[in-house]
C-alpha cells in the first residue's frame, strides 16, 4: 500500500462507514496509524448492513465539535454520508472521487470532512486521496469571506425560530 504524505501536524481523524466501507476504512485506520495520527474508528466493524447516517452523525458531530481534526467517511458512493455530515454545525463535508478534487476542496472551501466511494475507488487512491485532504492547507484570501458566508448561513438557520 502507498504510504499517506505526512502532513505539517498529527491529526485526530475520525472515521466512519457503512457496510459497503469497512474494508476501505480498515485500511486507511492502519495508513493513518502508520504516519503518526490518531484514528478514531467511530464503526461499524463488521459487513453486517447498517443505516449510514448513524455513523455518519457520530464523526460529523466529532469534527463539528472539535474533538476531531477532521473527518473520513466511507459508503459506496460517499453521497449519502456527505449530506448527512453537512447538516451538522461547523461541518464542511465533501464527496472526492479524485485528489484535485480534495485538494482544492481543502485549499478553496477549507472542507473538514471527506467522504469517499468504496465502490468506485482503490484503497490505493483512497489513500493518495485522503493524504491530499490532510496535507493540503486553507488558502484563506478571498477564499475566507466565503467561508465565513457559509458559517453564516448555519448561524442564522441554527438560531431561527421552528416553524
Amino acid at each position: 500500500m502507498r504510504a499517506l504524505v505526512a502532513s505539517a501536524k498529527r491529526m485526530r481523524v475520525a472515521l466512519g462507514s457503512d457496510h459497503h466501507g469497512v474494508a476501505l476504512k480498515a485500511s486507511l485506520v492502519e495508513a493513518l496509524e502508520a504516519e503518526g495520527h490518531e484514528p478514531v474508528d467511530m464503526g461499524p466493524n463488521s459487513d453486517e448492513a447498517v443505516d449510514y447516517p448513524d455513523f455518519a452523525a457520530k464523526v460529523a458531530q466529532a469534527v463539528g465539535s472539535g474533538d476531531a481534526d477532521r473527518g473520513v467517511l466511507i459508503c459506496g458512493s460517499g453521497v449519502g454520508m456527505a449530506i448527512t455530515a453537512n447538516k451538522f454545525d461547523g461541518v464542511r463535508a465533501v464527496n472526492a472521487h479524485d485528489v484535485l478534487e480534495a485538494e482544492m476542496s481543502r485549499r478553496h472551501n477549507d472542507a473538514n470532512l471527506i467522504a469517499l466511494a468504496a465502490s468506485r475507488i482503490s484503497p490505493e487512491q483512497a489513500q493518495e486521496i485522503l493524504s491530499t485532504f490532510l496535507s493540503t492547507e486553507f488558502e484563506g484570501g478571498r477564499h475566507e469571506r466565503r467561508v465565513e458566508e457559509i458559517a453564516a448561513i448555519e448561524t442564522r438557520r441554527s438560531n431561527a425560530p421552528n416553524e
